[in-house]
């Protein structure tokens, strides 16, 4: 894909890049709607990638194209880029690095992360772009850095109130590893999973149900959140425990308590998984993963028909756990199964969809991976 990104790029804009850089799509083993609640969340980078090639201009120009849909969209440094479809992810992202500008450039974008699938293709967008800048304008930012100016652009320039995680999982991802970031201090250790010495694997279900986050009900559930927070006087989700759950549900209303409730108890489960992890506790580990799903369905409400089938599908054939992954309302489930029974997973979710007249899902493996880095 390297190959094909360069040409792409010298085809649409008529000279050579000046390198390659990439970053990849993440799916979060556990820790949903967590991060931006000053949580624990445990991603991991996936072995599907956003490539972009890139070249430094004369002038303060700031061009952008891609394979998704052959156009070309462009601003100026010293603006603030607007209306701009997918291109706002990228040059929302020289936007927020603009004071380390000294002249615009011309990146094109080609990638293998499902669009849609919760897997996070914008952050490997903005990963990609942000390490490519970071190294052409001599910012000298670090990693964890570069995740909060990849996140002030999608906040700020996409209009999406997402946390921490997607970025921070597309910079710092390790090889067969997941990333334990604390959302509040900001602190991120790798977690090894040691999942391929098994024999097992992680399989995405794609159920082909696209979401958006910058759709409502994800600011919804932020919303509740806060307010949660607010009326049981603490500055985040954070600060609550399982011990403070029986108060929460005087205090709160009852939609706002499970949304509540859902957090408190996610967050135990991550850090629980990591424990399991560490103790090589399969059950355990599998556990958690259904009842963070669980929680999701019922608390926080963010799972689908689809993706429910998905994960009694995947239970059904063997998997050890299963549970959807990213924002909800759409997207896909992952399941951690033997590697023999990939085949039988992807036949019997095609069966179980087709069955519901839904459509057909796409079932892969992905492997955990590196995170962003200079390719060319």
């Amino acid at each position: 894909m390297i190959e094909e990104n360069v040409r792409l790029f010298s085809k649409t804009f008529g000279y050579e890049p000046t390198g390659v850089w990439s970053a990849p799509g993440r799916a979060n083993l556990i820790g949903e709607h967590t991060d931006y609640n000053e949580g624990f969340v445990l991603p991991f980078g996936i072995d599907r990638r956003t490539y972009a090639s890139v070249a430094l201009r004369s002038d303060r120009i700031c061009r952008v194209a891609s394979d998704i849909d052959g156009k070309s969209y462009e601003f100026e440094l010293g603006q603030k880029p607007e209306g701009l479809d997918w291109a706002l992810y990228p040059l929302g992202v020289a936007w927020a690095m603009s004071e380390y500008a000294d002249s615009g450039f011309d990146c094109f974008f080609t990638s293998d992360v499902p669009v849609g699938a919760g897997l996070s293709s914008s952050a490997a967008i903005e990963c990609a772009m942000s390490i490519a800048l970071n190294e052409l304008w001599s910012a000298g930012r670090t990693r964890q850095e570069l995740a909060l100016l990849c996140q002030k652009a999608e906040n700020q320039v996409v209009g999406a109130p997402t946390g921490i995680m997607d970025q921070t999982a597309s910079m710092l991802a390790q090889p067969d590893s997941a990333v334990l970031l604390d959302c509040q201090s900001l602190e991120a250790k790798s977690v090894p999973l040691g999942l391929s010495e098994k024999g097992l694997l992680v399989a995405v279900i794609d159920t082909r149900v696209a979401h958006r986050h910058s759709d409502g009900g994800y600011r919804v559930r932020r919303e509740s959140c806060e307010r949660g927070a607010d009326l049981m006087g603490v500055s985040s989700l954070r600060g609550l425990s399982a011990a403070d759950l029986p108060r929460a549900a005087e205090v709160l209303e009852d939609v706002d308590f499970r949304r509540v409730r859902h957090i408190v108890t996610e967050n135990d489960r991550v850090l629980s998984t990591v424990t399991a992890l560490a103790n090589d506790d399969l059950t355990t580990f599998g556990n958690l993963l259904l009842a963070s799903h669980a929680s999701m369905r019922d608390d926080f409400e963010i799972s689908i028909e689809e993706l429910d089938l998905a994960v009694e599908v995947a239970m059904g054939t063997g998997a050890v756990g299963s549970r959807m992954t990213g924002g909800g309302f759409g997207g896909a489930a992952i399941a951690i199964l033997n590697k023999d029974l990939l085949g039988q997973l992807d036949e019997n979710c095609k069966s179980a969809f087709k069955q519901k007249g839904y459509l057909e899902p796409r079932v892969f493996a992905v492997e955990p991976s590196e995170g962003a880095r200079r390719d060319r």
